[in-house]
């Protein structure tokens, strides 16, 4: 469940300390910053240094980033249950530990620090900073070797952030099992960011996907290319007798006791989102069962970034927008975000901070 809610990234690179640049940094940068747990009104815009790519780093100028549910999570400290010290390791025990949220950021490099020749200053990238967060300003220095890639050459920056969060979370959990022609898949909050990618990511691999989510978004998913739709609010999926190979749980209200009957005999579950309750018992429940049940979402990186851009490049994975919005009006993003209701991605919007009308 952490992997999707708060992926860990490798850490900061030693040794000498040299930038490389195409001119020069500004002192300090606009970000958006919270120093206490809680409402979304908690989060204000601040003056902060700009960092300075350390050896093996490169900063980027953040021209997009998301506002998704784990910044929702780390904010409001909405922690599945049993989980709140483990959440505490990466977002603080008592107030937050890493002020700027951000698990995502689409922007161009600004510098490089000592021995990266990977990027060059100039260059459009994509990153996934997971735990680390930072994409909610102007600017993030991120590993060269960590999750990050050139952004494809098709979309905006705006359009190839969306990739990143629920692109990569679903890549990791689909990787614990195999999708062939034919494959039948349920992916359980079909309309959020992770679903979304997960229906597109299933759907190229030749899989025969249902969709979960309410009537309002059967549009939205059918688009994606689910081949079926289940309305939650006129029909439980584990009454109909329909079973599948594999069930990707994105809202947390499937667990293995409620959907056992729906999976296939050597099929699996794949809880994106879990209480400690769920995860516990998971091990023990693919033994009994033979069917696999995991909440870990994988270890992912550069290469399924890369991939995830090589598929949007070709046409086969589509951007989700549901909003956007400026870095001034990050209150009102995380209002959107708490409803529970967005569908796909609510992009943050971060260069032009002078900007202080919404655009939906």
């Amino acid at each position: 469940m952490f992997q999707a809610i708060l992926p860990m990234l490798p850490g900061d690179a030693g040794g000498e300390h040299r930038v490389m640049t195409t001119k020069s940094t500004k002192s300090t940068m606009t970000a958006a910053v919270y120093r206490r747990f809680g409402a979304p009104e908690l989060v204000g815009l601040e003056q902060r240094p700009v960092p300075s790519p350390k050896p093996g780093e490169v900063l980027i100028r953040v021209h997009a980033s998301t506002v998704s549910v784990a910044d929702h999570r780390s904010r409001a400290r909405d922690i599945p249950a049993g989980l709140g010290m483990l959440a505490a390791v990466h977002i603080g025990l008592v107030r937050p530990s890493r002020p700027v949220l951000g698990m995502d950021a689409a922007g161009v490099i600004e510098a490089v620090g000592a021995g990266v020749t990977s990027f060059t200053p100039g260059d459009r990238v994509i990153a996934m900073m997971g735990s680390a967060f930072g994409g909610h300003a102007e600017y993030v220095s991120v590993p060269a070797g960590g999750t990050i890639a050139r952004a494809p050459a098709n979309l905006t920056l705006e359009e190839a952030v969306t990739l990143v969060f629920g692109g990569i979370t679903a890549q990791g959990f689909l990787s614990k099992v195999a999708i062939r022609p034919g494959t039948t898949v349920l992916v359980n909050g079909a309309s959020g960011a992770v679903g979304t990618a997960a229906i597109q990511l299933t759907k190229q691999l030749g899989a025969d996907v249902t969709a979960v989510t309410s009537g309002r978004n059967t549009e939205l998913v059918t688009a994606l290319g689910a081949d079926h739709v289940i309305d939650y609010t006129r029909e439980d999926f584990t009454g109909n007798g329909a079973r599948f190979d594999v069930i990707v749980d994105c809202v947390g209200n499937a667990g293995f006791e409620r959907v056992e009957a729906s999976i296939n005999s050597g099929g699996a579950l794949l809880l994106v989102i879990a209480d400690l309750w769920k995860m516990l018992r998971s091990r023990g429940q693919s033994r009994r069962t033979g069917k696999l049940v995991t909440w870990d979402g994988g270890t992912v990186g550069a290469a399924d970034l890369a991939h995830l851009v090589s598929l949007a490049e070709s046409g086969r994975f589509q951007p989700v927008i549901d909003r956007t919005y400026d870095l001034v009006d990050i209150v009102e993003a995380h209002r959107y975000v708490d409803t529970g209701r967005k569908r796909g991605n609510v992009v943050l919007r971060v260069t032009d901070v002078s900007r202080t009308r919404t655009r939906q």
